[in-house]
């Protein structure tokens, strides 16, 4: 065949293919030039994983998903290995504080610059890159702690283990809400409840390795070893299981629709930087999580002070199960209160979480000290909320910006994440401090700053009421979607009656 020249911007079809400058596409990106046949980039199928085949059952997704976020919860069992190396390598607080401190940045630095990585090469790939850095993570600690080289651990666990945080935090998203266009945040509460619950099976199953191996440093490496190849083990599952939906199949046998109606119009990750809904989202997520780290990283002390000069106060065994509450608190809002959103719509369950939650703070500030039940009931539907602001997110993406590059978004959005991560143990900690300093006991520790996550949460109500519909200038077409309509069976998204659309 010659070759053939055409202006670049010509659309013309040959066999499936476009046509562009001087090379000639062709079916599976074959293309001439120079009266050669080569071969560029492999087919976008190819490169996002497996297509679930007819039949196959959108139910089997939510756990491929769930195995990996229920193994990178890990990260909220670091305290459990601080003790031993502090001990074993005579580490101080803040130095076996660092590995978690760089995994929660890279955590968020790899979501955010990873997810178009994501978006491109698909759900199966991203898990790999994920099981790989984690467990390898764990593997390079382990090694770290058998010869005493603390800067292995950081770099282990911190860094290369933190891009395993961030990739795998983000991996399943966009997949599961194409899966569940009926029920996004249903499914993507599912994936993200497994974070928050991680660590309650880390924690005891970390702390039982080191009684059994000890609290020296053979101990620790021992520790870190099995949790790399236990974990490599576990994400495998994910990894092998994960199918991406095909365009239009639907499983009438059992009435479950394979959903995935054509993409339509979405919006483009870049693009949706330029938008104000994006940072109207990325205020209203960081506010949030502040107000939400803020209590859960003081629980057990904040607890034990607002307590200490009254006829109850709260012992260190009830203070660790208040904290074990929280995280169960924090857990259970991921899959319920984003499953609610389902049914009353993103922005108002916002409203619930930001309203609501800073009128917990409000009764938390002025009358905790009064009633054990009433502060542990407002900090749980607090935690709640904090989980669930992190279940929701995605869903509230999708319904502004579509399911193109809905991962790569939520990447860029979890900054925020990394921002707030600094900024609530940061004012909650320096306040009482200074309020210590200054003679202060109880809970005038912190009754300035729960004044001031109470502003915080207003603050992102107010960012919440500012979310509108993207400006259809924004709307692109997504590669190798098709403009016919979604079939009269597909159930309408309930998405659909949130008002934020």
């Amino acid at each position: 065949m010659p070759r053939r020249s055409c202006p670049a911007d010509t659309k013309g079809v040959r066999g499936g293919g476009t046509r562009t400058g001087t090379v000639e596409a062709l079916p599976n990106d074959r293309k001439r030039f120079l009266g050669f046949r080569i071969m560029t980039t492999p087919p976008a199928a190819a490169r996002r994983g497996p297509v679930a085949p007819p039949g196959w059952s959108r139910w089997l997704v939510p756990p491929a998903a769930l195995s990996i976020h229920l193994s990178i919860g890990q990260a909220y069992a670091w305290s459990v290995f601080k003790p031993a190396l502090e001990s074993g390598l005579g580490l101080s607080g803040t130095q076996s504080a660092l590995p978690f401190q760089l995994a929660i940045v890279m955590l968020g630095l790899s979501a955010a610059f990873g997810g178009t990585l994501v978006e491109r090469n698909g759900p199966r790939w991203a898990m790999t890159v994920s099981l790989v850095c984690f467990s390898s993570g764990f593997l390079i600690s382990a090694l770290g702690a058998a010869t005493s080289q603390y800067w292995l651990i950081v770099l282990g666990y911190g860094f290369v283990g933190g891009i395993g945080l961030g990739i795998g935090y983000i991996s399943p998203v966009s997949t599961l809400m194409k899966w569940f266009p009926d029920r996004p945040g249903m499914a993507t509460g599912i994936a993200i409840m497994g974070f928050g619950g991680g660590a309650l099976i880390a924690s005891p199953w970390s702390a039982a390795m080191l009684d059994t191996f000890g609290h020296d440093t053979r101990g620790i490496a021992l520790a870190f070893l099995v949790h790399g190849v236990a974990y490599a083990v576990f994400m495998g599952l994910g990894v092998l299981l994960i199918r991406t939906p095909a365009a239009r199949a639907a499983d009438e046998g059992s009435g479950e629709a394979a959903r995935a109606p054509s993409a339509g119009h979405g919006v483009s990750a870049r693009s949706a930087l330029r938008t104000p809904q994006f940072w109207c989202l990325w205020v209203v997520l960081c506010m949030n999580v502040t107000a939400g780290i803020g209590i859960l990283e003081k629980a057990a002390p904040m607890i034990s002070d607002f307590f200490a000069d009254t006829d109850t106060p709260v012992s260190v065994a009830a203070a660790a199960g208040f904290v074990a509450l929280l995280s169960a608190a924090n857990m259970a809002g991921r899959i319920g209160w984003s499953s609610t959103s389902d049914l009353i719509g993103r922005k108002n369950i916002y409203r619930v979480y930001l309203g609501v939650g800073a009128l917990m703070y409000l009764l938390i500030s002025q009358f905790g000290d009064a009633s054990k039940p009433l502060f542990i009931l407002c900090a749980l539907v607090l935690l709640s909320f904090y989980g669930g602001g992190f279940a929701t997110v995605p869903a509230y993406l999708k319904d502004l910006f579509g399911t193109y590059q809905v991962g790569a978004i939520h990447g860029r959005l979890l900054t925020a994440w990394s921002t707030a991560g600094v900024l609530g143990p940061l004012i909650v900690n320096q306040i009482a401090d200074r309020q210590a300093a200054a003679g202060h006991s109880g809970p005038e520790l912190y009754g300035l700053s729960l004044t001031v996550m109470t502003g915080l949460l207003v603050v992102g109500f107010l960012a919440n009421e500012l979310v509108r519909p993207v400006h259809p200038r924004h709307h692109v077409t997504p590669p190798g979607s098709a403009p016919a309509a979604v079939p009269e069976h597909a159930p309408k998204e309930a998405a659909a009656h949130d008002d934020a659309r």
